[in-house]
């Protein structure tokens, strides 16, 4: 589903922030990407989402190297990855609702042809009964599930979710976590960065380790 080959990444002329990266991500697997504060674990999400290009070495995503693929063509290759992002980027314009639905819109669906799949997620997340609301009014935990199923609401093959529970309390960490176990049970592919040791003593899962730059893999 996505595989590095020997890759680096280096911003401007500074040192390697990301050195000789080899490692694939398969079909229906569920990883954990972690490591210490700045050891890159954001860096490489982005590399998997192809938002950056590496400074050498290969990345493959769906059996493309990433560099192959036109800029137009990249938005129907991105449909299949699913994206948690640590400030949610929810629009404070649009209600819950409205920004979960908002892929989908943006493909051209009618909201007739996915209401009903928008309701059935947010009761799945717990915002059944928040879906009118605007973000300001939802707490941290709630925007944080907000954010998760406006992830998941286009079915992606691959979900990669950076810090998802570094905003929330204990238990809600507990609640997402078996969110995306559910999630990876139903055949998605889950990458979650996070540092949180307790959160993935949770569940028996590879574990892909960042320190300064280099990766430890641990199956």
């Amino acid at each position: 589903m996505i595989r590095f080959e020997n890759v680096g990444l280096r911003y401007g002329l500074g040192r390697e922030v990301l050195s000789d990266l080899s490692f694939e991500v398969h079909p229906k697997s569920f990883q954990f990407l972690t490591g210490p504060s700045g050891a890159g674990k954001t860096s490489l999400l982005r590399l998997m989402l192809m938002s950056i290009r590496p400074t050498r070495g290969l990345v493959h995503v769906f059996g493309r190297e990433a560099s192959t693929i036109r800029p137009q063509q990249m938005p129907i290759v991105r449909r299949k990855i699913g994206v948690v992002f640590q400030d949610f980027r929810l629009l404070n314009h649009l209600t819950t609702f409205e920004n979960v639905a908002l892929p989908l819109q943006v493909r051209g669906k009618l909201e007739a042809d996915y209401r009903q799949d928008v309701k059935d997620l947010l009761d799945w997340v717990g915002l059944g009964h928040r879906m009118h609301v605007l973000p300001p009014v939802l707490s941290g935990g709630e925007k944080q599930r907000a954010a998760i199923a406006r992830a998941l609401i286009d079915q992606p093959d691959i979900l990669l979710a950076d810090e998802p529970t570094g905003n929330v309390d204990p238990p809600l960490a507990a609640r997402l976590l078996r969110l995306f176990i559910e999630l990876h049970r139903s055949g998605t592919s889950v990458v979650i960065a996070t540092h949180d040791l307790g959160l993935m003593d949770q569940f028996d899962a590879r574990r892909l380790v960042l320190n300064s730059g280099r990766l430890q893999i641990y199956e």
